[in-house]
């Protein structure tokens, strides 16, 4: 009797430590689902970089209307039970836009670490229960596709000097430059 008790009592402190656990997962992703795009804005406002702010926006936009767009007609229960709007996952489809936004338009310097919190993002809604993987699968797809759609890589203006130029026996054109 006195080890069913223990063991009973560990079991539900167990469940109580998992569902805490739980919670903060969920409501990590509920905020860093946001961080990649919030990057990005805040990388193309320092380079002042008018054309990855719009295009940032644009995928962003394509992303969440095409997502909501699904959700409204598929209706897919969430694991947890909480509503008929599970695939695809927006907080999923927002990380990957901006991830995938960022290494296209930024370098892997920059989208490695973003793609690193959008892989936490689709791990945590799923062990959240609030999708499958399927769910996340089809929002990173989602908002991988929308940013690789709208994002060109970002190239800063050159100068270029062009000067008449003396070489030995003869004379010429120098151009030089700077990127």
């Amino acid at each position: 009797m006195k080890i069913s008790f223990i063991l009973f009592a560990s079991l539900m402190l167990h469940a109580a430590s998992l569902s805490a656990q739980s919670k903060f997962v969920e409501r990590s992703t509920d905020v860093l689902c946001l961080a990649p795009s919030a990057t990005g804005l805040i990388k193309a406002i320092a380079e002042k970089d008018k054309k990855g702010i719009l295009q940032l926006g644009l995928s962003t936009a394509t992303t969440l209307a095409i997502n909501y767009g699904l959700e409204a007609v598929i209706k897919k229960d969430r694991p947890d039970g909480t509503g008929r709007h599970a695939f695809p996952s927006t907080h999923t489809a927002v990380a990957f836009d901006g991830a995938s936004f960022l290494l296209r338009r930024y370098g892997w310097q920059w989208g490695v670490p973003a793609y690193a919190v959008a892989a936490y993002v689709a791990w945590g809604r799923t062990y959240a229960k609030r999708h499958d993987w399927w769910d996340v699968l089809g929002g990173a797809a989602i908002g991988a596709g929308a940013a690789f759609i709208y994002t060109r890589p970002f190239v800063k203006k050159a100068d270029v000097s062009i000067a008449p130029a003396s070489f030995g026996d003869g004379g010429g054109i120098s151009m030089v430059v700077n990127f």
